[in-house]
């Protein structure tokens, strides 16, 4: 065990973030917007010059803009290829813009023993760099093979129980064969979503898709049913991690309303949960 368990705390930043359009439209393609009608769905997120229609962003973009700024090195000699994506969630105070300029300022939220690993809970919140007016909170949950074990508190272990009646609402999207390939343009190179001999390495029969992609394609379900594919409806979302899905499955969400939004869970091709304890809250 080597992870610091003091790095609770540790904050970096502000990390100073720029985008244009050209990006959101690389984003909403990465996460299949369009795929399914490409004559005239969604082109308000995957055109910038359709007659009658503004350029509007994807909400999940927000886990793309506030990437790579995260405090990590505090943590001390861990092994980041012994790193899973636990879970994820973002909270939108207020539309993404087309283009901008962002400031993010990152800390480590909690450290958690596990017993056969350790949990780094995160948080980063993003501001617009010219006003400072708040753009949107991410939250993201860790999971460090091996390094627990050293006597520390294990933390919160509550997870979301979506009901067992029928779902409300229920939103299924095909994914491309290509699509782990498209996805890594918007910045996440890890070679298990390319290389097929690095994917045989960790266990897989070929690169799987990205945790954030799934996570964008289960976004704009939740948009599409929810909110009309309105962005200034969209509020929070949060969910955890269950199984990586391959490019090419197809990609279903069944959503539960409550007062305030709804509860939800995404399921691969073969109806296995890759996405659980799911929440969505509007604006």
């Amino acid at each position: 065990m080597t992870i610091n368990a003091d790095a609770v705390g540790s904050v970096i930043g502000p990390k100073t973030r720029s985008w244009d359009s050209k990006d959101c439209l690389l984003y909403s393609l990465g996460v299949g917007a369009g795929m399914n009608d490409p004559v005239g769905a969604e082109l308000e997120f995957t055109t910038e010059n359709t007659a009658g229609m503004e350029q509007q962003v994807l909400p999940t973009q927000a886990v793309v803009l506030s990437a790579g700024g995260l405090p990590l090195e505090e943590l001390g000699e861990v092994n980041l290829a012994k790193l899973l994506h636990g879970s994820q969630g973002i909270t939108l105070h207020r539309p993404i813009p087309v283009e901008g300029t962002l400031e993010t300022m990152s800390t480590i939220t909690g450290i958690w023993d596990k017993g056969k690993g350790a949990v780094v809970d995160t948080e980063a919140t993003s501001v617009l760099a010219d006003t400072k007016e708040p753009l949107f909170t991410v939250r993201a949950s860790l999971f460090f093979r091996g390094e627990g074990g050293w006597g520390g508190e294990r933390g919160s272990s509550e997870t979301v129980e979506v009901p067992e009646s029928a779902p409300d609402i229920e939103v299924s999207y095909d994914t491309r064969p290509d699509q782990a390939l498209l996805y890594r343009l918007n910045g996440d190179r890890n070679p298990l979503h390319s290389d097929p001999q690095f994917a045989a390495a960790g266990g897989f029969p070929k690169p799987i898709l990205h945790g954030l992609c799934t996570y964008g394609f289960t976004g704009r379900a939740l948009l599409e049913g929810l909110c009309g594919n309105d962005p200034t409806r969209f509020g929070s979302m949060d969910a955890r991690f269950t199984s990586p899905v391959m490019p090419g499955e197809t990609v279903t969400v069944r959503m539960w309303r409550t007062d305030d939004g709804a509860l939800f869970r995404a399921h691969g091709s073969d109806d296995r949960t890759v996405l659980d304890s799911g929440s969505f809250s509007y604006a």
